[in-house]
């Protein structure tokens, strides 16, 4: 691989002098860091700490098994691959093989760890781990959290990209998930 950053970039590199508590969550964790520039420049940033999310993208007789729910942030259905969050002290393949079976009701032992990315590293200080899930049998249970109401969707690929992007397939995750699946393809 490519070598992106030069000895010349550590200058860009700022360091986190203090971190005060504003606001805990649910989901995450509201911090205000108070970072110093290598120049001297202070400010503080607000960064949202939240645990690692896991996003699977499960393939099934030539089509992606895909989720349909509510969303309250956009206030609309939307169409995407199954996934959450991992638990406390759990690995991301794990997590990856819960999410599946609970949101689908799908189980695999074949998981291909596609990548991880940050959500958006300007907020977020966690990371997205993307599988591919092969070799998928349907047990036809659900195991839905108290307040996940999740309905299933089979899709072909071209469906999925035909779908992106538009009013119901808004997440810009799922639009990253697909890149790295799309990759895998080309491999």
């Amino acid at each position: 691989m490519k070598e992106i950053f030069t000895k010349e970039d550590d200058q860009l590199i700022w360091k986190t002098t203090k971190k005060e508590s504003i606001l805990d969550t649910i989901v995450f964790d509201v911090t205000k860091n108070h970072n110093v520039s290598a120049n001297g420049t202070e400010g503080d940033y607000i960064v949202l700490d939240a645990k690692d999310w896991v996003i699977v993208i499960p393939e099934y007789n030539d089509k992606l098994i895909m989720v349909k729910q509510w969303r309250h942030g956009a206030k609309t259905l939307s169409v995407e691959f199954p996934g959450g969050v991992i638990d406390e002290g759990e690995e991301s393949e794990h997590a990856a093989k819960r999410e599946l079976e609970e949101e689908t009701g799908c189980i695999t032992q074949n998981l291909v760890k596609l990548g991880s990315i940050n959500p958006n590293p300007a907020l977020f200080s966690n990371k997205v781990h993307i599988f591919l899930a092969k070799d998928i049998k349907k047990t036809g249970v659900q195991h839905l959290d108290d307040d996940e109401f999740i309905n299933t969707i089979e899709l072909s690929l071209k469906e999925v990209l035909d779908l992106l992007g538009n009013e119901h397939f808004a997440h810009a995750l799922m639009g990253t998930a697909l890149a790295f699946y799309l990759k895998e393809l080309n491999k």
